[in-house]
């Protein structure tokens, strides 16, 4: 499946004013990551590269981690999150916002950890990305990622039939095996429970994660999916919603 990436910069983009207040699972699964990268850690980065940054959730929690950060590279392919990333580190650490298409714009070299936190689902060629960041990664750096893996949101997928294509664990373990030595991978199964199917779609909008969706939907669409949401997986007098995150941590083998 290839992705309209203007379409994703443009719900990305309108949801920044909503992300932080929404993005629940997105700041739980960027403190886990953290976790683990302290666990595994060989010697503190230097030179760091962030892959998807939006509003900068994941940076802030970076900066106060790591002090003695040289440079730290941010991107993101919508451009007015540089502001609220800048404000949310400035004075901590030289940073430099690279905006764009991380699979398309140059990637800045002798880098020391890699990271990205509910990003890597959004890209085209997973593979070729990893290809290139080795290249530009130092000996025994780090790459340090989470993303989404096959049961994500798996009840609106049902419902809807729209969803981006998850890889499964195994196969993102055998992607990052090629350049890389994995120290750490693990995943997990988190459902959040909603009052209405409504409040769901809300949520989805809200995060910009509602960015593969092409169509408009009526009033009858969204009637309908009301009701087949909540007699598929109502819980009582709420409704869940699955998130499958996965996380790795490896070093760069050569």
């Amino acid at each position: 499946m290839t992705l309209n990436k203007e379409r994703i910069r443009k719900r990305f983009h309108r949801a920044a004013e909503t992300y932080d207040d929404q993005a629940v699972i997105q700041f739980k699964v960027a403190d886990r990551l953290l976790t683990l990268l302290r666990q595994h850690e060989a010697i503190p980065p230097r030179r760091v590269l962030e892959i998807g940054c939006c509003t900068g959730l994941l940076t802030s929690r970076l900066v106060n981690l790591y002090r003695g950060l040289e440079k730290l590279y941010v991107n993101d392919m919508v451009p007015e999150f540089e502001s609220k990333v800048i404000d949310r580190v400035s004075g901590y650490v030289d940073l430099n916002f690279l905006s764009g298409d991380i699979e398309n714009i140059p990637l800045p070299g002798n880098l020391d950890l890699v990271i990205s936190s509910s990003t890597f689902h959004w890209l085209d060629d997973l593979p070729v990305l990893f290809d290139r960041l080795a290249e530009k990664m130092t000996p025994e750096s780090t790459l340090a990622f989470s993303m989404y893996s096959n049961k994500n949101l798996q009840e609106f997928r049902e419902i809807t039939g729209i969803g981006l294509h998850y890889y499964g664990f195994e196969e993102l373990t055998g992607m990052v095996a090629k350049h890389f030595q994995v120290l750490a991978r693990e995943e997990e199964l988190i459902t959040f429970k909603f009052n209405d199917p409504l409040d769901i779609l809300h949520h989805l909008r809200e995060t910009g994660v509602n960015a593969v969706r092409e169509e408009q939907w009526d009033r009858s669409d969204i009637n309908d999916f009301i009701a087949r949401y909540r007699d598929r997986f109502g819980e009582g007098e709420l409704v869940r919603l699955t998130y499958h995150p996965f996380y790795c941590i490896a070093r760069k083998t050569q």
